[in-house]
């Protein structure tokens, strides 16, 4: 019989010449500090408490279960309506508002996008509501996009240009029609009062030279892919890709580009873009670009971090 302790337990005998103490110090050394926690007994409360029943000597430890890797989180695009509210945007030669145009080709998109299921997609506005240009690109942050697209369909003062374009940031504008286009789209925060007013050019050449590297080229990738989907469906100006200093694209580390579906000042592409059918197509065309930006490694890396 093993000696009895004083508080009226018997003793485990030692094995091999180690005692209780040395055989969980031991232990510790094989399995992490909360397994042996979970088998160490412990000290009674009081002197003369019974003290808790041991686990057997033989007890198994056994690691957690590897169930299965987590999801990549779907990536969220945000979809910006350009302008809204008492901004009209441009005015059709039928006297259609880009802002309705707007609204209704993000809208068509964002259903197209979600029936997917292969995104999560937000909008900088879902109603008719005037939001400054920054504001754009700060709800773009909070909601931690993975890309943004501002959709327009401005007007020009030559009626006869038609055309889809894309557009993404630069410090210089690389035409004369495309600076004059950004010129109107940063002049939009004039409907805001006076407290809302775009950054001047020499703040805006600043802010370009921020942008990362891997932003731009998130950007031009999705401008190509996006001119690409566009090609055989819808048509496009002579030189579909292009770059200005746009307020609205000014974010350093979320891609953006800025989607030109037409020019309302043209009857033949105000009349298609009036189509529910067109914007279907329009926007069939766009989900196929996301597609093919998000299918890009590289891109994947950069959208779910």
């Amino acid at each position: 019989m093993p000696p009895a302790r004083p508080d009226g337990t018997d003793a485990i005998p030692p094995a091999g010449g180690l005692g209780r103490r040395t055989l969980v110090t031991g232990l510790g050394l094989l399995v992490p500090a909360t397994a042996v926690a979970r088998v160490a007994p412990h000290a009674p409360a009081h002197p003369h408490a019974p003290a808790a029943p041991h686990a057997p000597a033989h007890a198994a430890l056994h690691a957690p279960a590897i169930v299965g890797r987590a999801a990549r989180p779907r990536p969220l695009v945000m979809l910006d309506p350009g302008h809204g509210g008492k901004d009209p945007g441009a005015i059709g030669v039928s006297g259609t508002y880009e802002k309705h145009v707007a609204e209704a080709a993000a809208s068509e998109l964002q259903r197209q996008l979600e029936a997917s299921g292969r995104y999560r997609v937000a909008m900088t506005r879902a109603d008719d509501r005037f939001i400054p240009l920054e504001g754009r690109v700060d709800i773009a942050h909070t909601h931690k996009a993975s890309l943004f697209i501002s959709m327009h369909a401005d007007a020009l003062t030559n009626r006869a240009v038609r055309g889809a374009s894309v557009y993404t940031l630069s410090s210089k504008a690389s035409d004369r029609q495309t600076a004059m286009l950004a010129q109107t789209e940063n002049s939009a925060d004039r409907y805001g009062g006076p407290q809302m007013h775009a950054d001047s050019p020499e703040v805006q050449e600043i802010l370009a030279s921020l942008v990362t590297e891997e932003t731009r080229h998130g950007a031009a990738h999705m401008a190509s892919s996006i001119v690409s989907s566009f090609r055989p469906r819808i048509g496009l100006l002579q030189h579909p890709s292009r770059h200005a200093s746009f307020v609205v694209l000014k974010s350093a580390d979320i891609p953006s580009v800025l989607v030109e579906m037409g020019f309302m000042s043209n009857h033949m592409d105000e009349a298609a873009l009036r189509q529910a059918a067109h914007r279907m197509v329009v926007a069939g065309a766009m989900v196929q670009a996301i597609d093919r930006y998000f299918a890009t490694d590289s891109m994947v890396t950069h959208a779910t971090g």
